[in-house]
């Protein structure tokens, strides 16, 4: 009987089969894929715990248990747990005239400073209590539980960055902070807050981090000093254009090393 078990178990026409149920299934169907960001908190947590039961080659049992958690995390976001209330801090970020150098390096090169680039601003990210939440060809979104771990994982991961170069490539990133309230809806984070840190990383022209002013009066007082950064209000050129869809009151400092 056992062998039975075994063999329906790893048989791929029923794993098959489970995973494309689990896309009619409530919840992110990608639950449990390494590549998938989504599962957030408690669920990811057991989800990890199931991979040490289940193991990670795929099989029927696998799939369900995936199934289940999947639905329970869309459960938890229904109602509401957790989301839209606490306060975060949001990071964008994005590589200075990456298109345009792309267009002439080829796929090879550009791989090889993507990876290279993911090395040297992830871990400092993760090292400081942030999630990245989304990878965008040469950017990423991520959050913090604080705005000082935000700031400080900034000034590591461009500090990681200046050792970077690829192909004669030096690339610069700008960077963008914001702190706020936005919901998080099925591993992603949506609403106003999260405009707003995206617009504030684009006012970061050729490379400079930038912080609005929610970010700012968050942050401890002593740690700029112990950074060695100041802030300078940022102050839009007359030819660029107006930021889209945030507060007309909207206050964004540029992060300078003293």
């Amino acid at each position: 009987m056992s062998g039975l078990v075994s063999a329906a178990n790893a048989h791929g026409d029923l794993i098959g089969a489970i995973r494309k149920a689990r896309e009619s299934l409530p919840g992110d169907p990608g639950f449990g894929d390494p590549l998938s960001v989504s599962g957030p908190g408690s669920a990811r947590a057991v989800a990890r715990a199931a991979d040490k039961l289940t193991g990670d080659s795929p099989s029927a049992a696998r799939e369900l248990g995936l199934g289940a958690l999947q639905v329970w995390q869309a459960m938890l976001e229904r109602v509401g747990k957790g989301r839209g209330t606490q306060e975060i801090t949001i990071m964008f970020t994005d590589l200075v005239a990456f298109s345009s150098w792309s267009l002439t390096a080829g796929d090879e090169q550009t791989l090889e400073l993507l990876r290279r680039v993911a090395k040297a601003i992830e871990p400092p990210i993760a090292d400081r209590g942030g999630t990245v939440i989304k990878r965008m060809g040469d950017g990423l979104m991520a959050v913090f539980p604080s705005a000082d771990r935000a700031v400080r994982a900034a000034v590591a991961a461009k500090e990681n960055l200046t050792g970077v170069t690829v192909g004669g490539y030096r690339p610069q990133m700008r960077m963008g902070l914001h702190t706020g309230t936005p919901r998080e809806i099925g591993g992603d984070w949506l609403g106003l807050d999260v405009t707003i840190a995206a617009r504030v990383m684009e006012a970061g022209g050729n490379g400079n981090t930038m912080l609005s002013a929610a970010t700012l009066d968050s942050l401890h007082d002593e740690t700029l000093e112990e950074l060695g950064f100041g802030v300078k209000p940022y102050r839009r050129s007359f030819f660029a254009a107006p930021l889209s869809g945030v507060p007309e009151d909207l206050r964004i400092f540029r992060l300078d090393a003293e």
